[in-house]
């Protein structure tokens, strides 16, 4: 159980969804990616979020995605489960339903729909109350662009204070190790200078469809297939992220093999 004496924290990525070639879930090949994902050492993991595809699951999907994530995880690491949605009732009920299907956490956008329907201050404070009420498990505030809702320092921390929400963040190991040591920042500069090439490549060219090129190219899974409206990537922009991925030679690439 995480507690205020024993906060999530370091490296928690996000477990992308594997469709079979016609578009089915890969529930295998689910399974696979968390096992690679345990294998890293990883210190959590994230399921059904925007990088999840979690927009192109139907809600029977995501109840077998969850359930079929936190057994195989089994406890291994914790599981952070996003219940997202604007409706806060909506968004209330996963969380509940995820707290009984053994989440760590769940984490959580602020209300939005479409480019300009926003709650206001109050509405969002609200919204995660009872969010988090219905969860009685830690939230983690999901600061993300694509909701286009500013989230400033004040209303984090009135939120802090009042619902004892806390915030994590997900990056790659060894830089997080060495930056836990001030007189370590040089090696974690050159550490993300190293790996920087790749991430602005994924950011800028690949988006979500990175890491299934990734476990797709390194056996963990059979398919890197996205869900329409969303397009495979180009043979030659796949292949650029491959040859940039074998110089950081991350285990995603090689574990199937």
């Amino acid at each position: 159980m995480i507690t205020r004496d024993k906060a999530l924290r370091g490296v928690v990525p996000i477990a992308p969804t594997p469709f079979t070639s016609t578009g089915e879930l890969d529930l295998e090949g689910q399974r696979r990616v968390l096992d690679c994902m345990v294998d890293q050492g990883v210190d959590g993991i994230c399921i059904l979020a925007n990088y999840s595809e979690q927009f192109l699951l139907s809600d029977e999907e995501r109840e077998t995605l969850m359930r079929v994530c936190l057994d195989h995880v089994a406890g291994r690491v914790p599981v952070v489960v996003t219940t997202s949605h604007f409706g806060t009732a909506i968004a209330a009920e996963r969380a509940r339903r995820a707290k009984v299907a053994g989440a760590a956490m769940v984490m959580l956008m602020p209300p939005y729909h479409g480019a300009s329907l926003r709650a206001d201050e109050t509405g969002i404070i609200e919204h995660f109350a009872r969010v988090a009420e219905a969860a009685a498990i830690p939230i983690m505030l999901q600061d993300a662009p694509l909701s286009g809702v500013t989230l400033p320092v004040s209303l984090l921390v009135r939120l802090a204070k009042e619902e004892g929400d806390r915030q994590g963040h997900a990056a790659e190991r060894r830089i997080l190790e060495h930056d836990r040591d001030r007189r370590r920042l040089g090696d974690a500069a050159r550490e993300y200078a190293r790996i920087l090439p790749l991430i602005n490549y994924e950011n800028r060219q690949c988006g979500l469809r990175a890491t299934k090129a990734v476990m797709a190219a390194g056996g963990v899974i059979r398919s890197d297939a996205v869900r329409h409206p969303l397009e495979a990537l180009h043979p030659a922009t796949r292949d650029g992220l491959l040859e940039l991925a074998r110089e950081v030679n991350p285990l995603a690439l090689r574990w199937g093999k």
